[in-house]
Parts: C-alpha cells; sequence; structure tokens
C-alpha cells in the first residue's frame, strides 16, 4: 500500500496519524505554512516550524518534496509536506486519504482524490463529498462512522470539561500579534492574562483568561492573529497538567475509527 495521506496535522489529526503509524502504515501529512494548532505538543504540525517534532515516542519530519516524502514515509517515521493547496496528490498517488483538517468545512476534498477517502467532522456529506465521515463532537456519537450524510453540525462551543465549555477558551479580542505570556502545562489563574496581541499601532491588548486552570495549549509567539482568533485552551482540572503531552482521548476515539476503516479498506469489506 502507498503512504497515507492525512491533511492536517494537528492534535486530532496527530491522533490518527499515531495510530496509523503504531499499526504498520505509513503516513505523509499535508499542512499549511502556518499552522495554528494550540495543542502544539501534541500536534505533528509543529514541524512546520521546527523541522521536526515528536509526540509520544514518534518523530515527525518536515521534507521538502513529495519525492522525499514517497522515500521517507514508513511506519513509526511520518513526513510533513507543506502543501497548501493539496496539490501534490497526483505525484503521491494515496490508496487513502484522509481530510483532518477540522475547518468545520470543506477545504477542497473531493471523493474522487483516492479510493478512499474519510474525512473527520462537520464540513462534509459522506457518500458525495468523501466515502466516509467520523463523528468529532464529544458525547455518546464521539466517533461515529457515517458512510452517508453529515456529522453533527459545529455549535460553536466547545465540549465540556470539568463543567466548563466556552469558558475554557481564550479568542483574541482584536486583530493583530499575538504574544504568548505563559507556556504550556502552566497554572493560569482567572482573570489573568495569558498572553497580549499587538496591533499595529504599537499598543498591547491582555488575553484574559476566565476560569483558572492548566494552559492546555497556546499559539506560538508572534503568530499573526485576525479578530475571535482561538488563541489559548485552558483545563481545569489540576491533574490535566500531566496530560499536555499526551495525546486526547478525543483524539484516540477518532484515531480507532479511522483505523477501522483503513483495516476494513484493506480486507476488501467496505461496499
Amino acid at each position: 500500500m502507498r503512504p497515507i495521506v492525512v491533511r492536517g496535522g494537528g492534535d486530532l489529526a496527530t491522533g490518527t496519524i499515531h495510530r496509523l503509524g503504531r499499526s504498520g502504515y505509513p503516513v505523509i501529512i499535508l499542512e499549511n505554512d502556518r499552522p495554528s494548532a494550540i495543542r502544539r505538543l501534541v500536534a505533528f504540525s509543529q514541524a512546520v516550524y521546527d523541522g521536526e517534532t515528536e509526540v509520544e515516542g514518534m518523530v515527525c519530519r518536515k521534507v521538502e518534496s513529495a519525492e522525499e516524502a514517497l522515500a521517507l514515509a514508513a511506519p513509526m517515521s511520518p513526513v510533513l509536506l507543506v502543501d497548501n493547496a493539496c496539490s501534490l496528490l497526483g505525484v503521491l498517488q494515496p490508496e487513502i486519504l484522509v481530510d483532518a483538517i477540522l475547518a468545520k468545512r470543506n477545504l477542497g476534498t473531493r471523493r474522487d482524490m483516492a479510493e478512499l477517502t474519510i474525512a473527520l467532522g462537520p464540513g462534509f456529506q459522506a457518500g458525495r463529498d468523501v466515502d466516509y465521515v467520523v463523528e468529532t463532537k464529544r458525547g455518546h456519537y464521539l466517533g461515529r462512522i457515517l458512510n452517508k450524510g453529515c456529522a453533527i453540525p459545529n455549535t460553536g462551543v466547545p465540549g465540556r470539561i470539568g463543567g466548563y465549555g466556552k469558558e475554557r477558551v481564550v479568542h483574541s479580542d482584536r486583530a493583530g500579534i499575538f504574544r504568548a505570556n505563559a507556556s504550556i502545562g502552566d497554572w493560569v489563574e482567572a482573570g489573568n492574562p495569558v498572553g497580549y496581541v499587538e496591533t499595529p499601532d504599537g499598543q498591547r491588548f491582555p488575553q484574559i483568561t476566565e476560569i483558572s486552570g492548566v494552559l492546555r495549549g497556546i499559539l506560538p509567539d508572534g503568530y499573526q492573529v485576525t479578530e475571535h482568533f482561538k488563541s489559548a485552551d485552558v483545563d481545569p482540572r489540576e491533574e490535566s497538567g500531566a496530560h499536555c503531552a499526551l495525546i486526547s482521548d478525543k483524539a484516540r476515539c477518532i484515531a480507532g475509527s479511522v483505523l477501522e476503516l483503513v483495516s476494513a479498506f484493506e480486507k476488501g469489506m467496505l461496499k
């Protein structure tokens, strides 16, 4: 089998890539040149900035060409290509493609891009845009595989953790350059800034967390944000400090569903 192509390298995508790699599948990640994953300790997209990154013992390297990606991709060794427009599929020619961008809308993935196409979350119709859709909303249907229809529409409200939903997330209140004031794993107090937004006129506006908790994710320092851009994520559970560098339960559940489809495809069980 040729390497599986996964569009996106954020934390949920990384859970899927990690599971596929540990199951013996080579993976090539297609990412944009300015990834915005905030859970950067568990996101292979960080390789865009650092050249390579490690998540739970698996190292992902950034490569410069489709030919290099095909030569180096191996089980337990995913590689990443910067390909904003997904223009390298003609060279990669994957049998399986997974859209794991989690943009809540389709950014150009088509059913004819591979023999098996899978999309994570809302924005896709199974049987039309892709072959299968995997549910990403927390709750009873998380990880459910759909061969027709769509995932639950995006509500704009994060799933509740420790009794909090939308309060967990810090969004930039204006456009500018985000400057981090804390690091992933830090304990932050409600009412205090986790960072600042610098506007073109030189002003600095604090970005305040509504709740106290562990800073589970934050944008890299110097990231250009628009108004309302997701900038940080706070987990109210004290024990979550030990989990910042671990793939989440949600990501593992979704990964299991993707692996189920890939395994069934190999065995000719998909209709």
